[in-house]
């Protein structure tokens, strides 16, 4: 080999070495389980070719190369879509009367949405939607597989204003131009003082490129805690969801284990319900089947539940554009649920029937009404109290008129009692002709008692979901809407707490004083006047952990309580009774025991018989 053969050698190798250095292919990337780790790749890759800078030592036809390989990735994995998979991210801020939200280009998404009226316990901003701690995702079927639409790369359109106050209205289109005519449009519109986010989603000039008959909405999400008791706002909050034909239902708010719902019927709203805040998607056209999650297993003290919610949109109506849903994100408050969605003011817990009913044709609109002139809510809670005092004293009045009308015929039921022995029949059915001769119904006490528990349990509902009251201080209590401890415990006691209500242990001394005051009027002897001072007791462990209003409230109504009876107790003369009662007991002397007098008689009687012939047994 000569000189010449020997350098075109040299220079065929280098030659070749160059070519294969510029224009061979780059490592392939490895198939995915998945399309969400290949979209993960995918990304990756771009990324990677995009941050190449100007001035570095890089070859435009490597350049060249490598967007041209990511280009057909992107066309294998988002198909038609895949024009729209490479963008840049832009956030966009809105800021309302009521929120602050930032939209980002990238799948047309909130990215982060603030209550500006609301801090958490702790005085934080309150943060209701994060990308870091939720995610959605839109998915429609195609050639290529499920392609999620939140993935791609968005324009927002004529540059709306961001600073929104009263009495404005802003729609923002998101579009991404797919060329051909097609495009995938996604808009939101906001109001200056609303949590409602309208929201509607158009894919236009598609004709088969699309498969199926319905779009998949995923929306996880874990829901924050706000609150400063991550127990309670853990049994508080769930998924809910409402059918115009079922009503309302859930997921169940007090377990923390796994709990899935598939529903075969459509769905008009579905929402994240916590204990004073809500994010819920609502349409007027019902979404197809759903598969509803939550779960508090394994979730950090951060957070109070996961949640997962899947259900499904018509494609026609997507591509028809008639796809017009609204988000809501804010507080349950019940003014605001109520005008948002039918039966929206659920999420809300008023209590079971008729208990809701006292809540929300009474309690609410008194509470409403004391709102608009006192600031102060521990003065709206006394008045509240005073108000429905004042209403109830007839029945308060009756009810202890009746206890000292049983107390006056106490000597006269003992003495049938001793005459009779151990036959209870008898002495019953003697004890009911003498309540009849006298004119005294024993149950008449019992009635108004039986009639005021509605209220008494409404506002062991009402206190305890009332926003209001959130944040608001009175006397010692920092915040009426949580308990108001004094003290913490080096220990957990069961049932009770790792801390001590004040409020609680005063409302557990004044029942107790009732309780005491009720004794010197009432005819129970034996064990069962000692039983019924465990009550308070229990209710002292049981509240310790609820809302300082609900047991403010219950101190004062004791306190008032004891007042009336007191007022009632000067009001009524023992030895007027006692004559009335005689009277009555002469003019009824020959009365004919009455029908239901009969019936009762004659019941009793069997079960006296009942009773002996088991023995006997």
């Amino acid at each position: 080999m000569d000189k010449n053969q020997a350098t075109g050698l040299i220079l065929m190798s280098i030659l070749l070495v160059a070519y294969f250095w510029f224009f061979g292919s780059p490592t392939e990337l490895p198939e995915n389980a998945d399309n969400t780790s290949q979209t993960t790749e995918v990304d990756s890759s771009y990324n990677k070719s995009t941050e190449i800078k100007s001035g570095e030592n890089t070859s435009p036809v490597e350049t060249v190369a490598n967007d041209s390989l990511i280009n057909e990735q992107l066309k294998s994995r988002y198909g038609v879509f895949a024009p729209a998979a490479r963008g840049e991210e832009k956030n966009i801020t809105v800021s309302t009367d009521v929120i602050n939200l930032v939209f980002n280009a990238k799948g047309a998404s909130i990215d982060n949405l603030e209550l500006k009226d609301f801090k958490t316990f702790n005085q934080e901003p309150l943060i209701l939607v994060n990308k870091e701690w939720e995610e959605k995702e839109l998915l429609v079927n195609t050639v290529v597989g499920a392609v999620n639409i939140n993935e791609l790369y968005y324009e927002l359109q004529n540059n709306p204003k961001t600073s929104l106050t009263e009495g404005d209205t802003v729609t923002y289109d998101f579009v991404a131009d797919l060329g051909g005519g097609r495009k995938v449009i996604q808009s939101y519109t906001l109001s200056g003082n609303a949590y409602e986010v309208g929201y509607d989603v158009s894919l236009k000039g598609f004709q088969n490129e699309l498969l199926g008959d319905q779009i998949t909405l995923v929306w996880d999400k874990q829901m924050k805690l706000y609150e400063k008791d991550l127990e309670s706002s853990r049994t508080k909050s769930t998924i809910k969801y409402y059918n115009s034909e079922d009503g309302v239902d859930d997921l169940g708010e007090r377990s923390v284990d796994e709990e899935t719902e598939e529903l075969a019927i459509p769905i008009n709203w579905v929402a994240y319900k916590q204990n004073f805040f809500t994010s819920a998607l609502i349409t007027d056209l019902p979404m197809r089947r759903a598969k509803l999650t939550t779960t508090g297993e394994g979730i950090s003290d951060e957070f109070v539940k996961y949640g997962s919610i899947r259900t499904e949109i018509g494609l026609d109506e997507v591509k028809d554009n008639k796809a017009s849903f609204k988000y809501y994100f804010g507080p349950n408050n019940y003014k605001i649920l109520k005008k948002t969605a039918p039966d929206f003011e659920d999420n809300l817990n008023l209590g079971w029937f008729p208990i809701s009913l006292v809540n929300k044709f009474v309690i609410i609109n008194v509470f409403q009404f004391l709102e608009k002139y006192i600031a102060n809510y521990g003065i709206i809670i006394i008045i509240l109290v005073l108000l429905i005092k004042l209403a109830l004293s007839p029945l308060s009045y009756k009810s202890y008129v009746s206890m000292a009308k049983t107390k006056v015929l106490k000597p006269q039921l003992d003495e049938i009692k001793e005459k009779h022995g151990g036959d209870m029949q008898k002495a019953q059915a003697e004890q009911m002709q003498l309540y009849q001769k006298v004119g005294v119904n024993p149950l008449s006490g019992c009635i108004p008692l039986l009639l005021q528990m509605p209220i008494l349990f409404a506002m062991f509902y009402f206190f305890p979901s009332s926003i209001e009251l959130r944040g608001q201080s009175f006397l010692w209590a920092t915040d009426l809407s949580t308990y108001d401890s004094i003290a913490s415990l080096p220990f957990d006691i069961p049932f009770y707490g790792d801390h001590v209500s004040l409020f609680t242990i005063l409302m557990t001394a004044s029942t107790l004083l009732i309780t005491w005051s009720q004794g010197q009027v009432s005819s129970v002897q034996g064990p069962m006047k000692n039983v019924q001072y465990m009550m308070p007791i229990i209710f002292m462990f049981v509240l310790n952990s609820f809302p300082a209003a609900l047991s403010f409230y219950y101190l004062i109504a004791n306190l008032i309580t004891f007042g009336q009876q007191t007022l009632i107790r000067r009001m009524i003369d023992e030895d007027k009774i006692k004559q009335i009662l005689e009277e009555n007991k002469k003019k009824n002397a020959n009365k004919k025991t009455s029908k239901f007098q009969q019936r009762l008689q004659e019941a009793m009687k069997a079960s006296e018989e009942n009773k002996k012939s088991k023995n006997k047994k």
